[in-house]
């Protein structure tokens, strides 16, 4: 069997002109070679196709694959996560992880979060601000905590995304709409402890395979896990595996969630806890990280036991019975 791979090399886009900030969640070679290493210790051959605008270029030329491997997350716009999967879709070639209905959804977090609120998955009360005169209409309760809609990796997140007044509500607000050049969504600060769960496979296969906490040092940001702190994690975060009713609670909430959105094959849910220790879903990562090392996904599974190897092979299974490959 063929495996194409797409992927969003970082110096492919730094050497195009972007910046460091810009291309922050895409992957650097290292990991590349670790998927792909992964994929054929699994028996198959592989393809190393690359960004969407590489695949399009294949696709016209009339190369095909049995299955892509798509860890692409592409640059602009809400549905830059899904352009990949919609063009295998189109030619009709199955691949890897979640849907385009699904990425699009998941990134724009308002979306996931209602879709997760409706299937009784508790999250914290929200609101997205599109322009300033939509600060005046925020009526959640302090503290609360703002970010960009439809960012990972903790861009736009910093110690001063928690809000104690509506002073600074309008001065942070107005700093991320002039940034990042989307909507902001604000949501009622949850003081208790961050998680993160690693799932793994689809629908009623699907299983939390372990949960981490975050726990910020001294030397961390406070109040989140900013996009600071993940990039300078060795210093400023402890991981340390969650067990007995953290672990119980956190898996609950994270496969209610990955199984209302659709999600599919491997991912992660974020998850904190209110002032009374319950979790609650903060949002979803469909597309996670896959650095053998320093993601957190692969941090997850060896914590638990779980190569990288088996955690690449477990992705693979669940899109090859799901395709019928």
């Amino acid at each position: 069997m063929t495996v194409g791979l797409t992927y969003d090399l970082r110096s492919d886009w730094l050497a195009a002109g972007y910046s460091e900030l810009e291309t922050a969640e895409f992957d650097q070679e290292a990991t590349v070679a670790a998927i792909e290493a992964a994929v054929r210790a699994e028996g198959c051959s592989t393809e190393r196709i690359g960004n969407h605008r590489q695949l399009m270029r294949a696709l016209t030329e009339g190369r095909r694959w049995d299955l892509v491997f798509n860890f692409c997350e592409g640059m602009h716009g809400l549905g830059r996560e899904s352009l990949v999967p919609a063009l295998l879709d189109e030619w009709q070639i199955p691949y890897t992880f979640s849907d385009p209905a699904v990425l699009g959804v998941s990134l724009h977090k308002a979306l996931a979060k209602r879709i997760v609120r409706d299937a009784g998955v508790p999250t914290p009360s929200f609101l997205v601000v599109e322009s300033p005169q939509d600060i005046a209409r925020v009526r959640l309760s302090y503290p609360l905590f703002a970010k960009p809609l439809a960012e990972g990796t903790g861009k736009g997140v910093t110690s001063k995304s928690r809000i104690d007044d509506p002073v600074r509500l309008r001065e942070v607000c107005a700093q991320l709409l002039a940034t990042y050049r989307q909507p902001v969504i604000v949501e009622e600060y949850l003081p208790g402890r961050e998680f993160t769960t690693g799932i793994v496979g689809t629908g009623l296969d699907a299983e939390a395979v372990g949960t981490m906490e975050i726990i910020l040092l001294d030397s961390a940001e406070a109040h989140a896990y900013t996009f600071v702190n993940k990039e300078q994690c060795d210093d400023r975060v402890r991981y340390e595996l969650a067990a007995g009713a953290d672990a119980e609670g956190c898996a609950r909430v994270a496969l209610g969630a990955w199984r209302a959105l659709g999600c599919r094959d491997a991912g992660r849910v974020d998850i904190r806890m209110d002032a009374q220790g319950r979790p609650s879903f903060m949002e979803v990562n469909p597309l996670a990280g896959l650095h053998p090392v320093h993601s957190d996904l692969p941090i997850i599974c060896g914590m638990v036991g779980l190569s990288f190897q088996a955690l690449v092979g477990r992705i693979l299974a669940s899109a090859r019975a799901r395709a019928g490959v």
